[in-house]
Parts: structure tokens; sequence; C-alpha cells
């Protein structure tokens, strides 16, 4: 018998998650296909704000990453939207015009931003912050101009206006009711978050009701019914989600607010089920992950024809963490006529606690400044606790037994995937963890919001006693406990050779590795043996093997090399011909002087690249990529040194370098600095006589100025000491760390004293010329032969695309 055919619309965090449980429970039932809207792999919406306050990058942030898809067999089409479903012949068509049959169909369309219909709405600089997209136009936005306006109060706009604060804009929150956070919190713990975020630098206009937003093309500002104005260059809105049911509704499904389902996510149709934000489940839509992944599970469970409860609905919870600010709120949170509160305020700890009882059982919770019993609370809600039950915990506590020793084994460690404390012990028990990363990896605590990572730690020690590690070491990924010295020492000591030796030698708990291992473990054996080591075309990020990058709308993006960003007709001409043959979209100069080919088709990237006849950018590998450069000496009145020049020198000798992450370079011929050396990985500036080298610098969301390196007379020590340095940060960094952040962390006055060690500075460069030396632009290597770089690409599964 053939698999059965799941699709699911919408690649979001419900959506995979009900997948994942559907994969535990069958894992070869199935014949998945997946849908998603946007250009991405599954990633976390609820760390967005993190991403936005610097703290994290959008890589990080990701929860599948593509060979998840491709290791489950599971064909994702991202930037690809499902428009219509015929019920009857039980097929789904898309916008691409894909058409694929289904016996089961899931539905997670999720929700749509709530725009609030004012006059000015539609005005450049107005967005909302609900996906990746809206970050990227914050960010965008915070580099041009200062004043920001967030619209509401609530949780999504505290957390905008935290990331805007952190991008170096002033920001207003403007919200409608008296205090914030009214739908979470009680007045008073409203009213102790604002002081608190008043003091980092907020400024709120409460009791404010927005009118219009300002100005002609571009926002300017916004009018308030009081009459009342301000400026802005930059509006969020920030004041709900409504469930995107479009879809659903268009095609004859029953919708309320959301799309009806019952207690087994099962829509008005046969087969056809509904989960996530868009999902309507008696009465209520929710739009918190706990209770989503509760849905999912029930959803798994129904198709995989299992007996089950089914969904019952949940109790929320909301944890808030903004700069250091710890709230958190469940059940009910005001009091009535027949409630009873708990409350306890510590003015000098900054902390708030409000427990509210009806009926002896506890029917709510607000916490402000120390949150640790968020959990805890929220499960006691959920049993129909006894208030008593609490308050015998309570002296525990006082005795001095740690929270985690005194809670149940049914209690929550981990609100969002619902993990109790006994999921953990047997885990950790069982498989043998001893890091919180472990543990993420194993039961799915800490995977979502992160907030009980400190909990999880606590019940690591408890559960492992004397020989819980505090200062644990940084293992590479969940699949091993080692880091990457002792991984990169084991590969020289033991002369280990491909990536699945390493993985059978050194114990991988996974016999596979995971999508973080792999490309890790290939960098490392290519590093430690360049000339011996072949290439593992698999082990890389799939953009890497493909030297293309996934657009938003599905097509590609492709960038080939102009060394020094200097080109020449031929080139050109071989460009404008390649456009027109195959009928790109955009032709765009990049920040680094190239020329990107955008909206190019996946099956034409073989031809476009043999057409092209030029190496490629390396636009989307963790390499050197450009070398940015000025016009120098030779045109411009200011210049001093040959900039040009310069920048080619070190973009050939340094071409096809694997280094730990992305590499890019500037090259100005003055102290002006119009290649903007001052804000990259390596930064050269021309004076009279002499040349700068700059390094550790980033010009991205978490800005770093570079650090002088060195100063040197002659082109060729430009090359030396570069060439140190990148050795030097090849062997030491950690797989996929800047070196904004390397630099940082080990000091530039250690590598300055490494590099300028003159029989060192040799050596790395011995090393350096080793690992260049077995370098083949990748459109060589199959001789440009135009049908084995299409079996090259159709290796790529529909799922593989760029990172």
């Amino acid at each position: 018998m053939g698999k059965q055919k799941l699709i699911l619309i919408g690649n979001g965090m419900a959506g995979v998650r009900a997948i994942e449980e559907i994969l535990k429970l069958l894992p070869d039932q199935f014949d998945i296909t997946v849908f998603g809207k946007e250009p991405y792999p599954n990633y976390n919406r609820i760390q967005l704000s993190k991403v936005l306050q610097g703290d994290t990058e959008i890589s990080d942030i990701t929860i599948n990453e593509w060979e998840w898809y491709e290791e489950n067999n599971i064909r994702l089409y991202p930037g690809e939207t499902v428009t219509t479903i015929n019920k009857k012949e039980k097929f789904v068509e898309t916008d691409k015009g894909r058409k694929e049959e289904y016996d089961y169909l899931i539905i997670a369309t999720g929700s749509n931003p709530f725009m609030i219909p004012l006059p000015g709405v539609d005005k450049e600089g107005v967005t909302a912050f609900r996906d990746i997209k809206d970050c990227e136009k914050m960010i965008e936005y915070s580099n041009k101009y200062k004043r920001a306006a967030v619209i509401g109060g609530g949780l999504l706009g505290l957390e905008a206006a935290r990331g805007l604060l952190n991008l170096g804009m002033e920001v207003d929150v403007i919200h409608i009711s008296d205090y914030l956070m009214e739908r979470q919190l009680d007045k008073a713990a409203g009213k102790l978050l604002q002081k608190e975020l008043e003091a980092q630098g907020m400024k709120f206009l409460l009791e404010k009701e927005t009118v219009e937003i300002t100005g002609k093309n571009r926002v300017t500002g916004l009018k308030f019914k009081d009459g009342g104005k301000i400026p802005a260059d930059l509006v969020v809105m920030a004041v709900g989600i409504k469930p995107n049911v479009q879809l659903a509704a268009d095609n004859g499904i029953e919708v309320n607010r959301g799309i009806v389902v019952n207690d087994y996510m099962e829509t008005s149709e046969a087969n056809i089920f509904a989960v996530g934000e868009c999902a309507e489940h008696d009465q209520m839509v929710y739009g918190l992950v706990a209770p989503l992944y509760e849905q999912g599970q029930a959803l798994a469970k129904r198709i995989c024809g299992m007996n089950h409860q089914g969904y019952k609905g949940s109790v929320l919870s909301t944890q808030l963490k903004v700069s250091g600010v710890d709230v958190f709120s469940t059940g009910q949170i005001n009091e009535t006529n027949v409630t009873k509160s708990i409350k306890v305020f510590d003015e000098w700890r900054g902390t708030y606690k409000k427990i509210l009882v009806e009926d002896e059982k506890i029917t709510g919770a607000v916490l402000f400044g120390d949150t640790q019993e968020g959990n805890r609370l929220l499960s006691l809600i959920k049993q129909k606790a006894n208030i008593e039950e609490y308050l015998e915990s309570e002296s525990s506590e006082d005795s001095g037994e740690s929270l985690v020793a005194s809670m149940s084994d049914e209690e929550l460690i981990c609100g969002c995937n619902g993990v109790t404390k006994g999921t953990i012990v047997e885990a950790i028990n069982a498989k043998g963890l001893s890091t919180v990363d472990e543990v993420k990896g194993a039961t799915n605590a800490s995977r979502s919001c992160g907030t009980c990572k400190s909990l999880v730690s606590d019940l690591l020690e408890h559960t492992l006693g004397d020989a819980f590690e505090a200062d644990q070491k940084e293992s590479i990924c969940t699949c091993t406990e080692l880091s990457r010295d002792e991984v990169i020492a084991e590969i020289k000591e033991k002369g280990l050779t491909h990536t699945r030796e390493v993985m059978h030698v050194l114990e991988w708990k996974t016999e596979e590795g995971c999508s973080k291992c792999k490309p890790a473990l290939n960098y490392y054996l290519g590093m430690v043996n360049p000339t011996e080591y072949e290439d593992e075309k698999e082990s890389r990020f799939v953009n890497e093997r493909m030297h293309a990058n996934i657009q938003n709308n599905g097509t590609y993006s492709v960038v080939p090399r102009m060394y020094g960003g200097v080109t020449n007709s031929d080139d050109l001409r071989k460009i404008a011909d390649v456009a027109d043959k195959y009928e790109v979209g955009m032709i765009k100069l990049t920040g680094g002087q190239r020329i990107d080919l955008l909206g190019v088709k996946k099956e034409d990237l073989p031809s476009v690249w043999k057409d092209l006849d030029m190496p490629s950018g390396h636009a989307y590998a963790k390499s050197v990529r450009t070398v940015k450069t000025c016009v120098g000496a030779n045109f411009c009145r200011f210049g001093t040194q040959d900039s040009v020049g310069m920048g080619i020198q070190i973009e050939k000798k340094f071409e096809g370098l694997n280094t730990p992450h992305k590499v890019k370079m500037g090259v100005s011929a003055c102290p002006r600095n119009c290649a903007e050396g001052g804000v990259k990985d390596v930064g050269v500036i021309g004076l009279d006589g002499t040349w700068e080298i700059h390094v550790g610098g980033n010009g991205g969301t978490e800005l770093r100025q570079a650090e002088l390196l060195t100063k040197v007379k002659t082109e060729e020590e430009v090359l030396e000491y570069i060439g140190a340095y990148l050795q030097y940060y090849r062997e030491n960094a950690k797989y996929l760390e800047r070196t904004s952040a390397w630099v940082e962390r080990v000091g530039i006055a250690h590598v300055q004293e490494v590099v300028e060690d003159q029989f060192l500075r040799n050596e790395l460069n011995e090393r350096l010329d080793e690992a260049l030396s077995v370098y083949k632009e990748p459109w060589n290597e199959t001789n440009n032969d135009e049908t084995v770089l299409k079996d090259l690409f159709e290796k790529v599964h529909a799922t593989a695309i760029s990172k």
C-alpha cells in the first residue's frame, strides 16, 4: 500500500509542530508536502523581537533548517501560496500553477496583523511587526531615520519598541488604555512595567487614540483625537492580529472568527483540518504558542488514527522579557466580588506577585520582576489545585529547598511546549543528558520563548547532583558533548577524514548528525587537512551547493564575481544577454559593488552559470565574498594609494577560501574611507606611504567598528598580514562565528601579538597557501558540462533551497 498524501498549507510554528508530532507517531505513513508563503524554513516567530533587539540573528531562530525537510522526505515549496482547494477531487492549486493531490489537508495559515484603517495607513514608513520582512524593514528605517512611533502598548508593541531603542531610534508608544498590557496584567503590574521601561528610554502616551498618520508620500507624524500630535519617521502597528481565514472562506469551509474546528481539529469538510491562529475551537481563537502546540498534538493523533480525548481548550499564560524586565500572567488577572487575592509587593527588589483564589482554587496569577513560579502556577491552575497546595510548596522554598525540588513530576517546566518536570528528569536519566541544549533537543523544553532555561538548568543540577557542572563547555551541537576544540583535537590525533567517520569514532548520539554539526564538521575537516580532505558537498548548506539564494517569490538570485567591483564590456554583455534570455526580473547593484541577477528560475540556474561563464561571487557562502573598493589614486583627487589594484589583489589571493562565516572586505585610497572599511571584516585604508589594516567590523544588525590591526608599508605586507589574520581566524573561531564576535571574544591585543610575530605569521601563511592551493571554481569542477550541472541541481530536493 502506498503512502497517504498529506499537505500542509502554512510553514509556521503550529503547522510544522503538527507535522513533527505526526512523524513521531507514524514516521513512514505519509507523503508530506508543505507550502509556505515566506521564503524561509520554519522559524520561531516568538523570537523575532530578539532579532529586532539585536540579541540574535535570523539563522538563530530557525526551528527546522532546510536539511530537516530533506531528512524527513518533506517537499517544501517556500514563497508559494495555495489559492484553491478542490474538496471534491481532493487537490490544491497554487499561485505558481502547481497542482498537488491530498488524502489529508491541514490548513495552518496563521493570522494577519490588524492594521487600523486610519487615514495615511498606506504611506511609506508604516509597518506591522509580524514576520522577518517587517523586522528587516524596521532595521532598514533605523539606519536612515531616528523617530519611531509604536501604536499599541501590548506584548508585541513593547517588544517592538525595545528593539527600535536598541537600533538607536527615539521611541514613543501610543496606547489607548491607561496602563500597559491591560489584557495580561493588572494595573499595579502595568504601572511597574511602565516605570521600568521609561527608565530604559521609552516614552509613553497613554489614553491616546490615533486618528491620522500624517505626511505626503511617507510618514511624518501622528495626530490624536484630543488634538495632540507627534513627529515620526516610522510607525509600527502592533494592535493585534486576526485569523487568516480567506482561503478557507473562499473554498466553502465554515469560518466564524477563525476556521471552525471540533476537538479533533477537523473542519466542516472531511479530511481537512485546521490548526494554529487561523483555527477557532469552542468559540476561542488562540494567539499564543502553547495552545497551538496542544492543538498540533491532538491533530496528529487524529490523523494517525489513535484514540484520544481530543483538544479541550487551554489556560492561557503570557511571558514577556524585555531587556531584563520579567513579566508573567496566567488565567484570571483582575479581582471580582467573589475572589480573594494574595499580594506581595517588594519595592526594594522591584517584584510584585498577585495570586487570585476563588472557592479555594487558584484561578489566576500576575508576576513582575521574578517569574520563576510562573509555570508552576500555570500547572496548578490547570489542575484546579487548592491554594493550600501552593502555600505548602512555598513553605518548602522558605526552608531552603529549591523550586524545582519542590515541584511535582506533573508540574510544567516549559509552558510553551507542555514539558513537565517528570518528562525532563526521565530524559536526563535515560539518555545521559547534561546540558540545557541536550534537554532542549530531547524534550523540546526551552525550544520556543526560552524563558525556562534557568529552570531546566536548575533541574539538571538537582537531578545530576555532584555530576553537574555549572560552567559546562559549549558543545558544537546536541549530537555530542564535545566542544569545537575537542572535536578538532580528535580529528588531528585520530586522523579522521570524513564526517561520518568523525560521528562514528567520536560516538555521536545521532547516527546521521544534524544540520548544525554536519557543515561544521565538513569545515573543520577541510581546515585541518586542506590538501587531503575531499569537500563533502552534501554536508554544506544548500545555498552553498546551489550558488543561488531563494527570493520571496520562489525565484533565485545569482551574483557573478567582479574582482574589486571592476568589470568590462564583455562581462556586461554576457550579463545583459543572460538577463534577456532567462527573463531576469531585476538587475541590481549590490552593496559589495557586484551585479545581482534576481528572479532566476530554479531550473535555469545551471544554464545561467554556463552562459555567464564567470566565476561565482560566493554571495551566499561561508567564505571570502567581496572586496569593495573606491576609485583610488588613479582617478580620485583625494586618493593616496591604488585601492582598486590592491582590492583586486586581495580578492584574487583569497578567492574561494572557506571560513567559519562570511568575510567581507573593503579597500579605500584615503582616510575618507569610501569603501567603508570601518565596518568590514577586513578594512584596508591607504595613507600617504602607508596602509592601515582594520579587522573585526560588522555593518549588520550588531554594528561593530573595526579595530586597527597594524600599519604596513607595502602591498606585499598587506597580503601577508591579512593572510595570517584570516588563517588564525579560520583555525580558532567557532563555526558560524563572525570575525566581529571572534575579535571581541579573544581580544584585538591577542590577535596583534600573533600576527606581529614573524615566525607565526610565516607559518600561518604557509597553511593558508596550502588551503588555497586546492580551490577549484565550482563551475569548472564539472568543466561547465550542462548535463552534469543539471544532475547536480536535480540531486537537491525540492526543499533544498538557500538557508
